[in-house]
Order: structure tokens, then sequence, then C-alpha cells
């Protein structure tokens, strides 16, 4: 990229920088210090607002650049990210939103220990919910690492190493001061720009082909080597039995796994009432839809005015279509207008990555705080100490983020994002529904529920391909790969339920069944919810 790129780039980073943490340094002045506050934004929040914030933190940087480049690249393959993606909100929308907000306070171990022991339920859920925000933090570092040495001209190792760790002290500094307002804020100014920029480039695009879709799709073909195998299904997942299992893992983990990502469950608590949390997800549901109609065209008009090899060529995983299809439609690497558009949607990008980072961060402290900590003391944590100990957490989580995001740098931004969304759907989902609709669920049952999904999707992950056996794992050289899936979520997601369900029937300790009738009312008309 040419001294110009980078110089307004990085303009355009600055400035979005230095708004956010206005935003922070203005809310940590007018906080009062409750952890309601600090968790829940003191849920006063508007359905339409909460909406857009909960429409900034799902649109990930697998959203914008993971899941355009897999497009570009593999065509309808590509796809079943955006179908998983928005399906899913359907399962959120009908089964867990308005029940979430009613049934708990902060977070998704307050639904389960509402009817069991305490204890040893927030330890299980508290230890998969770090679990998963700390994969889905991975993600968007190596995003932020794709997009910076993009902009540098270059895959300059220092760079993407020192902006990873930038990110990772940014998202430090918004959670620590700002809480979840600031972070609610953040999300809705970067879903504004997201939003902004992804209609700029599609009305750009359409324009380049005349408005005629089918010639946009002929040209991606034409333009792949591929041919028409390229608008159709089996060019990623169809060479095989192995890969068409993988095609249906994918699928199942991008499906059930949003219900499950503690970073959304948390923010239907930042709004006054359930009926205000389903509301919310409606507006999610009509940013996110309207988002992911744009990447259609956004990926496959990369792969036919920017072209499969030149996206390859520039990161191999696919994660920088979207700047270089701004650059093009500008009008190329040394016109103005391909300066201002690629520096425009780069710092997009940019803050999409900041805005997830900090909602996923504040979602993983409030769980070591709330829940592990608050559980391992023998006396009940005050609110201001808990509050302290989340700051405190969210300095080890960035730190974690940094150090699994530098050695997962070459990895595709979408496909890291699916392996935590595996396994939100594997040990989170399961305890989540038993806990709302099953009247003989029991601490056995919610406990093995968790680790049940959580510990073989974790070794599942680690005995594939993604970790070692092939030159695209992330330990070429070495080979332990017994799993020939690369998603988990077709073994771990059944054995998620499986063990909640033997747990239950084997449990010694009966159903509380006034517990369980005390929290579906609760759950259902909202009467004794926070």
């Amino acid at each position: 990229m040419s001294g110009n790129h980078q110089t307004l780039a990085l303009l355009l980073f600055s400035a979005f920088v230095a708004v956010t943490l206005a935003i922070t340094t203005w809310v940590s002045r007018n906080r009062h210090g409750s952890a309601e506050e600090f968790y829940a934004g003191g849920r006063l929040f508007s359905p339409m607002e909460n909406g857009f914030a909960i429409s900034g933190d799902y649109m990930s940087a697998a959203s914008f650049l993971g899941v355009t480049g897999l497009i570009a690249l593999f065509g309808y393959d590509g796809l079943l990210y955006v179908v998983g993606f928005l399906v899913a909100w359907l399962v959120v929308l009908f089964l867990v939103a308005e029940l979430v907000r009613n049934c708990g306070r902060f977070t998704l171990a307050d639904v389960v220990a509402a009817r069991m022991s305490e204890r040893p339920v927030r330890i299980a859920a508290g230890t998969s919910s770090v679990t998963v925000s700390v994969l889905y933090l991975v993600a968007q570092m190596v995003g932020a690492g794709s997009l910076v040495a993009l902009l540098l001209g270059g895959t300059s190792e220092a760079a993407r190493n020192w902006t990873v760790i930038g990110v990772g002290a940014l998202m430090v500094i918004y959670v620590s001061m700002g809480g979840m307002r600031a972070t609610t804020w953040i999300q809705i100014v970067k879903a504004v720009l997201l939003m902004g920029g992804a209609i700029a480039l599609t009305v750009l695009v359409l324009v380049r082909f005349h408005g005629d879709f089918n010639q946009l799709l002929r040209s991606a073909a034409d333009r792949s080597g591929h041919g028409d195998a390229f608008l159709a299904p089996g060019l990623k997942y169809g060479g095989d039995w192995t890969a068409r299992f993988d095609f249906i893992s994918l699928g199942l983990a991008l499906v059930l796994g949003t219900a499950g990502l503690p970073h959304i469950l948390s923010r239907f608590y930042t709004v006054p009432t359930a009926r205000a949390a389903r509301r919310s997800v409606v507006w999610a549901i009509g940013l996110i839809g309207s988002f992911y109609l744009m990447t259609f065209v956004l990926g496959f008009g990369a792969a036919a005015i920017v072209g499969p090899e030149a996206v390859r060529g520039s990161n191999a995983a696919g994660n920088t279509a979207v700047p270089l299809l701004a650059l093009d439609l500008g009008g190329g690497a040394n016109s103005t207008g391909g300066t201002v558009l690629f520096a425009i949607v780069a710092a997009i990008a940019f803050a999409t990555i900041l805005a997830v980072v900090a909602g996923i961060t504040l979602a993983s402290s409030a769980s070591v705080a709330h829940d592990l900590y608050a559980s391992l003391r023998r006396r009940r944590a005050k609110p201001r100490s808990e509050v302290a100990v989340a700051r405190t957490a969210a300095v080890g989580i960035g730190v974690v983020a940094i150090a699994l995001g530098l050695l997962a740098r070459d990895l595709n931004v979408a496909f890291l994002v699916g392996l935590a969304f595996a396994v939100a759907a594997s040990a989170n989902l399961p305890v989540l529904l038993y806990s709302l609709f099953w009247r003989s669920f029991t601490t056995r049952g919610a406990v093995w529920a968790v680790y049940g999904g959580l510990v073989p999707a974790l070794v599942l992950v680690l005995l594939s391909p993604v970790v070692s056996g092939s030159p695209e794992s992330l330990f070429p050289g070495a080979d332990f790969q017994y799993f020939p899936l690369q998603n988990p979520g077709l073994v771990s997601i059944p054995l998620g339920f499986l063990a909640g369900w033997l747990g239950t029937v084997t449990s010694a300790e009966p159903a509380d069944e006034a517990k369980h009738a005390e929290t579906e009312v609760r759950s259902l008309t909202g009467a004794g919810a926070v």
C-alpha cells in the first residue's frame, strides 16, 4: 500500500480510538461503581439502542472480513456461514431472549443457579463462558493482525504482533474503565459505521455490474477458475464424506451456538424488561439480516473484481478481501478514490474488532468475578469488590487472548469463530435449555452438561486438523491428528445434551419441584425479575 493509504487509514483509526476513549472516560466519570452499572449499564437502554448494540456485538471481524473472504475463495460454500449466523437468531428469539432476561441478573450461570446448588453450577458455567469468550477473542485478534499487515504493505511479523498487543490493551481499557455502558455506546457507534460502509460498498459493486446480480455471479464464477462449480455446493465441503460431515458439524455449531454465547446473553440484561429484550432481538435480526444479505454481494464482488488469487495472495485465509475490494472500487492502488475508500473500510473493520473485543472481554470478566470468584470465596463477595475483580480479570483475559491471537494468526477469522460457536453450543446451550424447560433437571445434570460438552469439544479440536497434521494447521510440523473433522460440533453438541440427561437420571438428589415452578413462573411472566 502507498504512504497515502497508510497515513489516511491510520488517521481514521486514531479518530475512532479517540472517540471511543472519550466515551469511556465520560462514562467512567459518571458511574457510581455498582455491579448493576458495571455489568448491565444500569438496565437503562431502549430496545432500539440495545438492538444496535447487539448487532454491533455480533457482526464481528468474522462477518466483515472472514465471511466475505470465504465467499470470495469458495463461492457457494462460503455462504453457509451467512445462513448459519442469521438463522441462529430465530433460536435466540423464540427460546432464549425473554426467558434469560427474566431469570438472570448478569450471566448465564445466574439462570442455571436459580434452581440448583449454586457453587458447582457457577464454577462450571463460569469456566465454560470464559473458554468460549477467549476463543472468540482470538478470532478478533487474528482479524486485527491481518488488517494492519495489509495496511502497512506487507506481512511484517512485528507489525502484526504489535497490532494484536495494541488491540488487547485497548479492550482492557474500555472494559475496566467504562463497563457495560461505555461498551454499549462503542458498539452502537460501530454498528452504524459498519452498516454505512457495507451499504456504500454494496451499491458500488452493483453499479459496477449495472445492477445485474446474475452478471456479478457469472463474472465471479469465470474469474474463480472453477467455473459453475464456484456457484454450487461442494467446493470446500463436498470433496468426500469427511468434508460433508464437517459441513453438517459447522452448520449445527453456527445455528445453535449463538444462544450460548456469553457476550450475547449478557446484552439481554441491559434493558429494563423481558419485552424490551425481545424487541431488542427483533431490531438486531433486522440489522444483522440486512448486513448478511450485503455480504453476498461483497463476497462475490471480491471474487469478480479482485479475483481469488489476489485475495489469497494478500492473505491465505481470505481475511483481506473487503479492503482489497474497496481499493479497486475506489479507482485502484494509486488513485485518490481508492486511497480514501480503502482507508475508510480498513478503519471500519478495525472499529468492528475493537467494539467486539470490548463486549466479549466484559462478558468473560463478569463470569470470572460474578461466578468463579464469588463461588470460590467462602463468604459472598461485596458488589464493589466483585467489580474490582472483574476489572483485574479483564487484564488477565486480555493477556491470554493476545498470546493465542499471536499463535493462530494465519487461520481464517470466520473459521475460528465457528470453533467458538461449537464450544458454546456444546457446553452452554444444553445446560441453559434443560434449566429452562426440564422439570427434573438436577445439579449433577447441570455440571455434567457443561463439562460433558466443553471437554469433548476442546479435546476434539486439539486432535483435529486445525492444530496439527496439515500445512494450514497451528503446528504444521507435528501430527497428532486423530479426529478428522475441523469443527467438533457434530459430536460434542449431542454429548453435551447426553451428559446432562445422564447426570440427571443417575443423580441421587431429587429435583427441586418448588424451585422449578418458581423459575417457570418467573421466566414466563417476569414476576420477581431483577
